[in-house]
């Protein structure tokens, strides 16, 4: 079995930072472990595509390792439903190092599930097959939908089972990003005074994802504009999709403005503005209609971070902060109006488009209509008869703009997918995994969702909303 794997197949510019910055710790030994995706395209972006099997299975499982890596978990912080937690990190996850792509752009790439480490906080560091079938599916699909993410690049069945108050079988995903760095690890900086720190974290985030600023008066100002920026059109898109992260804490809040950590996040069926899925919110913090207001929030909490490095003087400082903060609602509404004027067939909304895109949104919250397949089917030409006034006066808007209505829907098609990984489907994926051994609704699933705003017969019935019996109300963490 060849697993050795070649000397500088990872640089390592975030574990050669200082020693404060994370924990030196190697992934658990996995005792059998099974390949059960590789994400090939992924693979070939980062060059990887040449590993053999025993290579790809040694690498995602964990059980071996460039001779040269220098495997680390980072530590954050985090408010957590509001609440500050001073030290998190990775509990569960190991960074094995950085791969360039073919853009020329380092990635990160970790382990996630992979045993224990001194961030654990008393867990067994462990993931289940469940969660791990989630991210991959989730991930890859918001990738294919054109929402910067995360991305799965295998998942490995570890042959040992863990404890989730009973016996499940664990799994392993090998994630990537643009950088881990999150809002929290400039908070668990900052609360502890280390400066120094902040401005390595400053630094290293616009190395990694925005070296077109490095040469800025005020690297950390350019650096905060950027991320509120990546924020605001991060969840405008995540609205414009009916997408519910579901634990939009400040250490979920990844700095290159990718969607980070599937835990109990889901997709509308059915729209509603309060909709929760998640089974820990339940105050509703986290809601579809609340997700632009707390995504202010935890910018404001990353501004706050800042201030030490913003400038010599504390008054300057918060007023080049607080001045950036509100600037989010500004850049979020105009990333609203464009990504909701494309699911209409404008370029974005003036103010009279945007009372009928509010007035459509109040429509299907009153008739409990399907959220994606409604503004696929005005794009097909077709509209439940709850929206027949609301269609005529959509009609007169587009001529009235000069967009034929031929125009608008090829606009509306590439804006409105026809398949999202629906909530049903994905449990079904997950049950068939866990419980019978069965991968092959995973894997046609992820085959439905790889081209998700082309019309595919074959794959109608992922288009199907879930029926009474189907429908899941509650969605949970990994942990």
């Amino acid at each position: 079995m060849d697993t050795l794997l070649p000397p500088g197949l990872l640089d390592h510019a975030y574990a050669d930072l200082p020693q404060r910055f994370g924990a030196r710790v190697s992934p658990e030994p996995s005792p059998s472990p099974t390949l059960i995706a590789w994400n090939a395209p992924l693979a070939e972006e980062l060059a990887l595509q040449d590993l053999s099997e025993d290579q790809k299975l040694a690498l995602s499982s964990g059980n071996a390792l460039p001779e040269d890596a220098v495997p680390i978990a980072a530590a954050y912080a985090g408010h957590q439903f509001g609440g500050l937690v001073p030290q998190l990190g990775d509990g569960r996850a190991v960074l094995l190092g950085e791969r360039v792509d073919g853009a020329n752009r380092a990635v990160d790439i970790q382990l996630k599930g992979s045993g224990p480490t001194p961030f654990s906080r008393g867990g067994d560091g462990r993931a289940w097959l469940g969660p791990v079938i989630r991210e991959y599916v989730m991930s890859e699909a918001m990738h294919a939908l054109g929402v910067p993410t995360t991305r799965a690049l295998a998942a490995v069945a570890t042959g040992a089972d863990v404890w989730r108050e009973q016996p499940l079988p664990g799994a392993i995903i090998t994630r990537t990003a643009r950088s881990h760095i999150r809002v929290g690890t400039f908070v668990y900086f900052a609360i502890r005074g280390d400066d120094k720190a902040l401005n390595i974290l400053v630094e290293q985030s616009l190395v990694r994802v925005y070296p077109h600023l490095l040469d800025a008066e005020n690297k950390a100002l350019a650096l905060l504009k950027a991320v509120i920026e990546a924020q605001a059109l991060l969840v405008a898109k995540w609205m414009a999709l009916g997408f519910i992260h579901g634990v939009m804490n400040t250490d979920n809040v990844a700095i290159s403005g990718e969607t980070i950590d599937y835990g109990p996040c889901a997709f509308m069926d059915e729209f509603a503005r309060g909709r929760v899925f998640s089974s820990i919110d339940r105050q509703g913090r986290y809601a579809y209609a609340n997700q632009p207001r707390i995504a202010h929030w935890n910018l404001a909490q990353f501004a706050g971070t800042l201030l030490p490095v913003l400038a010599d003087d504390e008054n300057a400082a918060q007023e080049l902060a607080q001045t950036a903060i509100n600037s989010f609602t500004g850049i979020y509404e105009d990333a609203w109006c464009r990504e909701f004027g494309r699911k209409l067939g404008f370029a974005t909304l003036d103010d009279e488009g945007l009372a009928l895109g509010e007035r459509l949104l109040d429509l299907l919250e009153e008739h409990a209509l399907d959220f994606t397949n409604t503004f696929r089917g005005l794009a097909n030409g077709e509209q439940p008869p709850a929206l027949d006034l609301w269609h005529s006066q959509w009609s007169a808007q587009l001529a009235a703009a000069g967009v034929p209505m031929a125009e608008a829907q090829s606009r509306m098609k590439s804006a409105n997918p026809a398949r999202i990984p629906r909530n049903h489907r994905v449990e079904e994926a997950i049950s068939a995994a866990a419980f019978e051994s069965d991968y092959g609704p995973f894997e046609r699933l992820k085959a439905a969702l790889a081209a998700p705003y082309q019309d595919q017969p074959e794959y109608e019935l992922y288009t199907k909303a879930p029926s009474e019996a189907e429908r899941v109300t509650r969605t949970f963490c990994g942990t």
